[in-house]
């Protein structure tokens, strides 16, 4: 029997990404429509949405949306089922999904996404006249409260509901005074509700509300119940037990491919990696490096604490002085951007900094550059990584979350057996990155080992197969809908 799900995403590939959550809303409807799972994803009516969507067709309107006007609109992604919310005076802006052009986040985010909760909250019940669903599944704080929204503000019986956390973090936690605003009866200012910490968590109503959480990794689901990962939800990540569950993130092989790709100088397989080379060059060039046959890392990250990269500036100077050299594109913290700027003129030829975000560099950065540095103190999957395995280009990372669940140590045992793909590191500080990049040099200067390592990688299967199969079979085990 098909089971029909409302995914419900603040942001979504091809549309509109800021991070892996649209990587993931994004690949879902495929990974899981051979499963017999029919799945529409309702997006917030962003003018890069409203714009690829085109005048899409009028299925609904709300007079008043939390105190705004607003319309549904129907359309596609590729062949997939599309919902959009058009709200202008909520989601018309210019900037990015939660924030203005200078990266400030909207003052009324609260608002925007409580009534984004709303409307799909009343799409899920029925509202829609024809369109009917057997699960909602709502995807990070942006999406939580249209669970709330179902549990107290319909009249219609609960559907079953999937909660996917992509990074803890990110809470959406607001000042009580909100609460009044949300259209909520009272009973909801509780904390079985969306009460947290004297205020409005809009993750913690999600995951309060949800039959299951999931993570995007099954290493993370354990650490959230820590308090150093669960980021004050730990107890309620505990309370829920078995209803927290890891399912790894996949990438997309079409789009992620050596052989095939269109944004890199020279295709190639594991078995044609000579081919590398001119990659290689291409990075060079591109990042002003010096020309050599020594090894190239890579970091492709946004530039934040959390990413570790306060510690990388530590080891730049270690790194060059190896005879590495370094092609980073990213952004983020002012600080760190002006610290990189300074690293790289105190090695010219051998640092190569690129602020911003390039997606078609992102593919040449993996397919030229032999390792990629990722000392994350905690990430929920990551996506880097994956790419740098199914390109042959070596993941160098911390021990943590779906880092650790992704990539086989080069240890004595695994190196001897020929399963290893890259190194793994404990504890984000000066000594564990310096020494995991040491390790990552002498493999290099071994051509035979390291070359194992770059086709055990390029072997990995990290498609969607296995987890759209997961997927499906835990929207079929909570709508009792079998195959």
């Amino acid at each position: 029997m098909p089971v029909s799900v409302l995914s419900v995403a603040s942001e979504a590939v091809p549309l509109v990404k800021t991070g892996g959550l649209a990587d993931v809303a994004g690949a879902l409807p495929s990974a899981v429509a051979g499963h017999g799972i029919e799945m529409t994803t309702l997006l917030p009516g962003y003018p890069a949405v409203g714009k690829a969507m085109g005048k899409g067709k009028l299925v609904h309107k709300w007079d008043s949306l939390l105190g705004e006007p607003a319309r549904l609109l129907a359309g596609k992604i590729g062949k997939h089922k599309l919902l959009v919310l058009d709200c202008p005076t909520l989601f018309a802006r210019e900037g990015g999904p939660y924030g203005d052009v200078k990266g400030k986040d909207w003052a009324d985010n609260w608002r925007r996404f409580a009534a984004f909760g709303r409307a799909a909250a009343d799409i899920a019940s029925g509202a829609v006249k024809g369109r009917k669903f057997d699960l909602v599944h709502a995807h990070d704080w942006q999406a939580a409260m249209t669970l709330a929204y179902l549990r107290f503000a319909s009249t219609q019986p609960e559907l079953p509901a999937v909660m996917t956390i992509h990074n803890m973090a990110f809470q959406g936690y607001y000042d009580a005074g909100v609460f009044p605003r949300l259209g909520l009866p009272q009973e909801a200012w509780s904390l079985d509700g969306v009460e947290s910490y004297g205020g409005v968590g809009f993750l913690k109503a999600g995951m309060q509300m949800a039959d299951v959480i999931t993570t995007v990794s099954p290493t993370y689901a354990r650490e959230i119940r820590q308090k150093d990962f669960g980021m004050g939800l730990e107890g309620l990540v505990s309370s829920r037990g078995d209803r927290v569950r890891g399912i790894l993130n996949g990438i997309d092989e079409a789009v992620w491919d050596p052989g095939e790709d269109p944004d890199i100088a020279a295709s190639y397989t594991r078995r044609t990696l000579g081919k590398r080379s001119a990659n290689k060059r291409a990075v060079e060039k591109e990042f002003g490096l010096e020309r050599g046959d020594g090894p190239i890392f890579t970091v492709i990250s946004r530039l934040t604490w959390q990413k570790g990269m306060d510690v990388l500036l530590e080891v730049l100077d270690h790194l060059a002085g190896i005879g590495g050299r370094l092609a980073l594109l990213g952004s983020g913290d002012a600080g760190i951007e002006a610290e990189l700027h300074e690293a790289a003129a105190r090695h010219p030829g051998r640092i190569g900094i690129r602020i911003g975000y390039d997606e078609a560099l992102s593919h040449q950065l993996q397919a030229g550059a032999d390792a990629i540095l990722v000392p994350s103190r905690f990430e929920p999957c990551g996506l880097t990584q994956l790419y740098g395995l199914a390109y042959g280009c070596v993941p160098v990372v911390a021990r943590t979350g779906g880092l650790a669940d992704t990539v086989i140590d080069a240890n004595p045992a695994s190196l001897a057996a020929g399963v290893a793909t890259g190194i793994q590191f404990d504890g984000v500080h000066y000594h564990a990155l310096c020494a995991a990049i040491d390790r990552a040099n002498a493999l290099y200067y071994q051509p035979k080992q390291w070359r194992t390592l770059q086709q055990n990688g390029m072997k990995a299967d990290f498609s969607w197969a296995a987890s759209g199969r997961a997927y499906a079979e835990l929207y079929r085990e909570l709508t009792g809908k079998t195959a």
